[in-house]
């Protein structure tokens, strides 16, 4: 196999493997982790189960390529965040609702012993309560207006974003997610923008 051959197969697995991970995502968002089958994501881009397990040898690392390509999706850029730009990626979330829907049905079923994402979300949690906990120290000092500290009040913002994704997920014509979240931000102090 010459070079180019090589990398041909290489970009057309490459590919694959895409398409699959979108499959994937889609059946989550439907189904939920326990109930999504690797047939179901097979059949979905006409591949059999002995095909798809060629590129993902087993339902845990499918998850895991999801759970990766949905944070290069949501990576947070290099400069530091500001928390009235915290409404531009609410309102950015409000225009992916599968997306939301699969993070919201896998955190869901996180929280139960054994759950293969389990130790990813628990990860994830700890690194954006410090980085909600920097936004907010850049944004305020050490103090909230409210007195709150940065790290005491990072909880809380996680959980007004999180929240308000499951409220929107249930009921999207009553629930305005970023309209919301910058009413949220008005509590905090900041000016509706």
């Amino acid at each position: 196999m010459s070079y180019g051959d090589a990398m041909n197969a290489r970009v057309r697995s490459e590919e694959r493997r895409a398409e699959i991970v979108r499959a994937a995502l889609e059946v989550i968002a439907e189904r939920g982790y326990r109930g999504a089958s690797l047939g179901a994501v097979a059949e979905r881009v006409g591949l059999t189960q002995q095909g798809l397990l060629h590129h993902f040898p087993t339902k845990d690392a499918l998850l895991v390529a999801v759970l990766q390509e949905r944070d290069q999706w949501d990576a947070l850029p290099d400069t530091r965040w500001r928390v009235d730009l915290l409404a531009s990626l609410v309102e950015y979330n409000a225009m992916r609702p599968a997306i939301v829907q699969t993070f919201s049905a896998l955190l869901g079923e996180s929280v139960t012993e054994g759950h293969p994402a389990r130790a990813y979300f628990t990860g994830r949690y700890t690194h954006v309560r410090a980085n909600m906990a920097e936004v907010l120290r850049a944004e305020y000092g050490e103090r909230l207006p409210s007195g709150l500290t940065p790290e005491r009040a990072a909880p809380l913002l996680v959980a007004v974003m999180d929240g308000l994704q499951y409220q929107w997920l249930l009921d999207p014509e009553s629930v305005d997610m970023p309209g919301a979240f910058r009413d949220f931000l008005t509590l905090l102090g900041e000016s509706p923008g």
